[in-house]
């Protein structure tokens, strides 16, 4: 466990051992754990500032327990042992830069790039601490927008299909006669359509299976400002896979950006 990244919980199962108490007692007595200088403060941050390299990355993540915490790692270490820079407990700009602001200014200046989301915070924090550093947007945060635009659109749609259903059901009472809703082709109502669509708007359509392929088929016909979305954040996808070029990239980014203006779709446009 010095060296391998192997949970005690697995050296016990093949040992036939109680993983939790192998912890435990490697954790209180084996290791060098209580002995560690960043312990009394481990809780709200740690910094190795001999993992700094030239291409760092700045993320929040979420652990087990809820509690949302900053980790900037080191690209040259590719998630082996020296990959993690820092850990920050919570996202606030001025907590990051209290942090990383002990490293030392000559191994700041030397950073030369950063990878981050698109939060403010990050960038300001990355502004503040390494100012020779190039700040690039990872393209997954990127996509997941234009993913969560579209998603945004179908929910809309949802609960307008809910809202008209709502006033047919209470029709229908008035009246004295069941309510049945319109099957589709595929065997769905259009509120199930639009329900059980989450996944596929999420991926590629050589990706689709054939019944995810008649149910976009009746979702598009019927909602076709949905199908225009699903291609714009498609299309920005291929863009990120297919550019090789970076002139090339920005020229198809713009045209992009002025088919997302014409296409009036407010939560892509945001």
């Amino acid at each position: 466990m010095d060296n391998y990244p192997v949970s005690a919980q697995l050296v016990g199962l093949f040992f036939q051992m109680d993983g939790k108490q192998l912890q435990d007692q490697y954790k209180n007595h084996l290791s060098d754990f209580h002995d560690w200088g960043q312990k009394p403060h481990a809780e709200r941050w740690t910094l190795f500032p001999g993992n700094i390299s030239e291409r760092l990355s700045i993320d929040e993540t979420s652990f087990s327990n809820g509690e949302l915490y900053t980790i900037v790692s080191s690209k040259s270490a590719k998630g082996r042992k020296g990959t993690i820079l820092a850990t920050i407990r919570g996202t606030k700009a001025e907590d990051i830069m209290t942090v990383l602001e002990r490293i030392p200014l000559r191994s700041r200046n030397k950073v030369k790039e950063v990878t981050m989301d698109m939060a403010p915070n990050m960038a300001k924090a990355i502004r503040r601490c390494f100012r020779n550093a190039r700040r690039v947007v990872d393209r997954f945060h990127v996509q997941k927008l234009a993913y969560d635009a579209v998603q945004e659109l179908r929910i809309r749609y949802r609960w307008e299909v809910l809202d008209a259903e709502s006033k047919k059901i209470m029709e229908s009472r008035k009246r004295g006669i069941p309510y049945e809703p319109e099957l589709l082709p595929n065997g769905d109502t259009l509120k199930q359509l639009l329900a059980r669509s989450r996944h596929l708007l999420f991926k590629h359509p050589g990706r689709w299976s054939e019944n995810q392929k008649h149910r976009a088929e009746q979702l598009f016909i019927r909602f076709p400002k949905l199908k225009l979305a699903y291609d714009l954040g498609i299309a920005l996808g291929d863009i990120f896979n297919k550019c090789r070029d970076k002139k090339i990239a920005f020229t198809k980014l713009g045209l992009w950006h002025n088919q997302v203006e014409n296409a009036g779709i407010a939560s892509l446009r945001a």
